[in-house]
């Protein structure tokens, strides 16, 4: 894995003796004021998201030359949801918008560390740290210094995919010689960005490991190309991502989200093949549930289903649980002896139970069995009942806040959103699942108490 304190000294060693070719100095210029004109732009980008303005400048050259109709994460148009890595992203009203999603994507947000060797660090991470292995300065840095190519440097550039030329010499101008251009021409960037604690971690320094693991976890379900493990998610780690979640019924971003973390890491386990515990697959058990309880819920006797009594497929547990929960309050069975006069959906029953039990299952431990006081008298009967809802609104709650961008600014209810997500970087990432498994755990005790025959009769209807 490529950590930056072992990339630290060359950075710094590289940034001190960086000179622009006297041949390249007025395009490097020119860059820089293009940069510098947007300065008040990104400046407003800074002030929600504490990356700095100059940061976001050469993000905005590198994706887009400077174009403020595009989406940051990727240079697409903003004005429609993103078809390429991250994809699903927007449409965004502004470039600001856009801008503060991908940086939360790529964990920028509530990084401290913006000295001049953790920019280059981050910068050269976006297009890949091959370079030092082939004994070569990026061009994606340097091109265009006396650092990259002939006489004073060796020349090379990846001409595609591992296909290296050790001959070829890149014509683009690096970011670092762009950043040093900007820096001729405006006294206020100073790059005294060094962090106050010398030992505090960066946001992409904690999510690095699991990157790491997930990229392992995709060479070995056979990931082509092969991806190289250095805990940096890349464009080539996306697409490999995005591969996966289309083969295995996940929603399709090419990010490492919890539930593809979760879906990676079952199927390494499971020697390649996603096993019976795949969200995927528990949707369709869900859905196949759904069917089944709905005739029973109107009083009709299951049967052949028909456009009219047909509930659309989804891919979205949240609704799928609301409605199979509607479904249950209205059919379950009155404390005592129940003996089904259909089995099939006790059957149905106990096939979405073992699968939740392996999606939740720790250890090798199933998870059911005392489900209700796993937490002990006093909480187990304060949540008892209560799981379910709270798990789906917090899981409602996290799709929206993640669906937002971070702008307290703005006025009422979208200024409280914007707030939130600015103030919990990565929100998402850990209240999702954390909402997701409360919601399985109220499923469970629901099942416990109907086939244990203690769920509380139906209330009376007047």
């Amino acid at each position: 894995m490529v950590s930056f304190e072992s990339l630290k000294s060359e950075y710094e060693r590289n940034w001190a003796s960086l000179e622009i070719r006297p041949s390249r100095l007025a395009d490097a210029n020119g860059v820089a004021r293009k940069a510098i004109n947007g300065k008040a732009t990104y400046q407003q980008i800074e002030r929600l998201t504490g990356v700095p303005w100059y940061f976001v400048a050469l993000c905005h050259y590198r994706e887009s030359n400077f174009d403020f109709d595009t989406y940051l994460g990727n240079g697409e148009t903003l004005h429609r949801v993103t078809t390429i890595v991250p994809k699903g992203r927007g449409p965004f009203a502004t470039f600001v918008d856009g801008a503060v999603d991908a940086f939360r994507i790529e964990n920028f947000i509530g990084a401290h560390d913006w000295s001049i060797a953790r920019i280059l660090f981050r910068l050269e991470a976006f297009n890949g740290f091959g370079y030092h292995a082939k004994g070569c300065n990026s061009p994606y840095l340097y091109g265009g210094s006396t650092l990259y190519g002939p006489p004073e440097a060796r020349a090379g550039k990846f001409v595609r995919d591992h296909v290296f030329d050790p001959n070829h010499v890149d014509s683009q101008l690096g970011t670092a010689v762009i950043l040093h251009a900007m820096m001729s021409l405006d006294s206020s960037i100073t790059l005294d960005g060094s962090p106050q604690f010398a030992d505090r971690t960066e946001p992409e320094d904690d999510a690095a490991s699991t990157i790491a693991l997930m990229q392992q976890a995709l060479n070995k379900l056979g990931a082509n190309p092969p991806l190289a493990e250095d805990g940096i998610s890349g464009p080539k780690t996306g697409a490999a991502v995005s591969q996966f979640q289309q083969q295995n019924g996940l929603r399709d971003t090419g990010l490492l989200d919890a539930a593809t973390v979760a879906a990676l890491t079952r199927a390494t386990q499971a020697g390649g093949s996603v096993p019976s515990g795949d969200i995927s697959k528990i949707l369709k058990r869900l859905e196949d549930l759904a069917q089944l309880l709905r005739p029973a819920a109107g009083g009709v006797t299951p049967g052949p289903t028909t456009p009219g009594n047909t509930l659309p497929a989804t891919n979205d547990p949240i609704s799928l649980f609301e409605r199979l929960f509607s479904l249950i309050n209205k059919t379950a069975p009155v404390p005592g002896q129940v003996t089904p006069t259909n089995p099939a959906p006790v059957d149905q029953l106990k096939q979405v139970v073992d699968l939740l039990s392996t999606l939740l299952n720790k250890d090798g431990k199933p998870v059911l069995g005392q489900v209700n006081g796993a937490l002990g008298e006093t909480i187990g009967k304060l949540l008892d009942g209560k799981k379910t809802a709270l798990g789906i609104g917090g899981s409602v709650l996290t799709a929206l806040l993640s669906s937002v961008t971070a702008s307290p600014n703005a006025g009422g209810i979208a200024g409280l959103l914007g707030t939130i997500v600015s103030a919990v970087p990565g929100l998402g990432q850990f209240a999702m699942p954390i909402s997701l498994a409360l919601t399985a755990w109220g499923v469970l005790g629901k099942f416990e108490k109907w086939a244990q025959g203690t769920a509380p009769p139906p209330k009376a209807t007047t």
